[in-house]
């Protein structure tokens, strides 16, 4: 969790509210922004000159008794309301542009860079905090450069407008109504800070109910087997009862504020009040021009009031957003292979050379980025292409390690992961990423149908090939089931198949892919024992020709790997083919014979 003091003393040092942090999103759409504010100026003068207008007929029509110039009077008057109105909703209508495209650009930055992140930080970040950041912060920055900007020239400009004109005309009365603007600078600096940090805690409130919000969708089914619906409504009201203390909280320090402010705002017309009789009585116009203003003062008073409140609020929105966007990921590559190979997003794969899938670990040595201790010291194997490797280990041992390290979803602490003979690090991690098929232990299908989420492995692939994915992992007997076959809507998260439906469906979709490393992480602990036995019978074919990295809990199905490394309290302890494991009569042989009797045991009792 972010350090709140820490934080309070960034904003202080923030110019301009930490706008220069989103400059950049803003500043494409300046010729919007410019004219919006040429407009709105061109409004807001034409306001200050209406209370002149009304001088000019109480002191020529009524003090003058004369209509000699009413008609040209009557066009000018129309005429500047009309053109008032024009640049109004010139200025509104860039207002509102620039809000959806700005909101549209952060968002689409803000989730571009999550995608280059690397897994240690989706590990550290609730995904309810990550979705906060995405959408609801960037919806009030995209608010306060649009609405809030415009709003500030209309009001500052009829503000100073107002008071540039009473001061020509009557000074004396002018800087006596003036008065209150030291008192407002005064009531800023005593408020603001508390203001920050009311709303910083609420800010972080908000995204722990997201995250309470997204625990009982996701989790729905967990929570009614466990039938903790009780426990999470408890957790949940607790969550809720605090942002109610702390929004009222917040609510009376803005309320009192507020009250403040419009007190002193106030004060300005009882000023004009009470010196109007040192006007003269014939100069009623220039009695009701002042207070035409001193009332129109009021509302941007009021409006600086909420602005500052505003502008606080999102300073804390401008914070955690550009935090998210200056997050490096603990995986990167040089700028030397972004430009010969691309990014993610500009992947120059002209540049691309073929992958052969030779890994060798040289003099490896790995600790997480939170951990304290080494998983891996001074590590070495050579992996050539079409090797067959098992890693086998209890739960919790740590058997992905190797995986995340192969895969790059980790760096090496020391040492290097080469990737046919060069070190990985010299590619980019999309050049490695494509050449990975991955199958997962708790699959995930993305929303859409059974045919699209096949093409995700091979966006190019032909009926023919999608058939062949399909069979070779007995896939093709789930499509058979569906009423609309390969084009059944899987739902959010592939939620209307069964788990070992998804399984078979994702294996089949890394399969499409046709890649040069496969990468099956417990990937028939989800599958029925029939169904695993077709898939183990497919398994020569599926990894002929590739380099596969197999985690495995079953170890009945990794008898055949041409290497099996043994993980134990995260380091391999032993490595060999089956039978060499078995003479040695260590770990593995422990874990076998174990698993051996356990599971001829469950066959007798059946």
């Amino acid at each position: 969790m972010e350090n709140t003091m820490d934080n309070m003393k960034d904003s202080a040092s923030l110019p301009f509210f930490g706008i220069p942090r989103i400059a950049p999103y803003i500043r494409q759409y300046r010729n919007i922004l410019l004219t919006m504010i040429f407009c709105g100026l061109l409004g807001s003068v034409m306001d200050i000159g209406l209370p002149l207008l009304q001088r000019y007929a109480l002191n020529h029509f009524i003090e003058g008794e004369t209509l000699d110039t009413l008609p040209v009077y009557i066009v000018i008057y129309v005429a500047g309301i009309v053109f008032a109105s024009v640049m109004n909703f010139i200025a509104c209508n860039g207002a509102m542009s620039t809000e959806v495209r700005v909101n549209r650009d952060l968002r689409g930055a803000a989730f571009n860079h999550l995608q280059t992140l690397s897994f240690s930080y989706f590990n550290q970040n609730s995904v309810g905090w990550i979705h906060s950041r995405v959408m609801s912060d960037t919806g009030r920055i995209g608010s306060l450069v649009s609405w809030s900007l415009m709003d500030c020239v209309w009001h500052t400009t009829y503000l100073i407008g107002s008071v540039v004109v009473m001061l020509v005309i009557n000074a004396r009365l002018a800087l006596m109504v003036m008065v209150i603007l030291p008192l407002i600078v005064v009531l800023y600096s005593l408020f603001q800070k508390k203001l920050i940090f009311a709303n910083r805690k609420i800010r972080e409130l908000n995204s722990k109910i997201t995250g309470d919000f997204n625990e009982g969708i996701t989790g729905a089914k967990t929570i009614k087997t466990l039938v903790i619906e009780d426990k999470m409504a408890e957790d949940f009201v607790k969550d809720t009862s605090e942002m109610r203390k702390k929004s009222i909280s917040a609510a009376r320090l803005r309320g009192a504020f507020s009250i403040t402010m419009n007190l002193a705002s106030s004060l300005a017309l009882a000023i004009v009040l009470w010196q109007g009789g040192f006007i003269d009585a014939k100069d009623v116009g220039t009695f009701s021009m002042f207070m035409s203003y001193a009332q129109g003062m009021m509302e941007p008073v009021r409006w600086i009031v909420d602005a500052i409140s505003d502008v606080i609020t999102t300073q804390v929105n401008i914070e955690r957003l550009t935090r998210l966007l200056g997050t490096k990921s603990d995986v990167t590559d040089t700028p030397e292979v972004i430009e010969k190979y691309g990014d993610s997003f500009n992947p120059k794969k002209e540049n691309w050379e073929p992958i052969r899938g030779d890994i060798a670990f040289e003099d490896v040595s790995f600790r997480y980025p939170d951990g304290d201790e080494y998983v891996l010291e001074h590590f070495n194997l050579d992996i050539p292409f079409g090797t067959n490797i098992a890693i086998v280990g209890e739960t919790g041992a740590g058997k992905s390690t190797l995986v995340n390290l192969v895969c790059r979803f980790f760096e090496p602490t020391s040492g290097r992961v080469l990737i046919d003979g060069r070190d990985a690090r010299e590619r980019s991690q999309l050049w490695l990423h494509s050449a990975i098929g991955y199958v997962l232990q708790t699959p995930h299908l993305f929303s859409g149908t059974i045919r699209e989420n096949l093409l995700y492995g091979n966006p190019n692939a032909t009926e023919e090939e999608i058939d062949r994915a399909l069979k070779l992992v007995s896939a093709d007997e789930v499509v058979a089931r569906m009423e609309k076959g390969i084009d059944t809507d899987v739902g959010e998260g592939g939620d209307l198949l069964s788990t070992g439906e998804k399984q078979l469906i994702s294996f089949a979709r890394a399969i499409l892919a046709d890649p040069r490393i496969l990468v099956l992480d417990e990937a028939t602990a989800s599958v029925d024992t029939l169904t695993e036995q077709k898939i183990q019978a497919a398994m020569e074919t599926v990894i002929s020709g590739r380099t596969s990295l197999v985690i495995a809990h079953r170890l009945s199905t990794v008898r055949n790997a041409d290497l099996i490394l043994v993980v134990m309290n995260g380091k391999i302890v032993e490595q060999g083919t089956h039978q060499q494991l078995l003479d040695q009569k260590g770990h593995y042989y422990r874990l076998y014979t174990r698993q051996y009797e356990d599971e001829a045991t469950s066959n007798i009792l059946a």
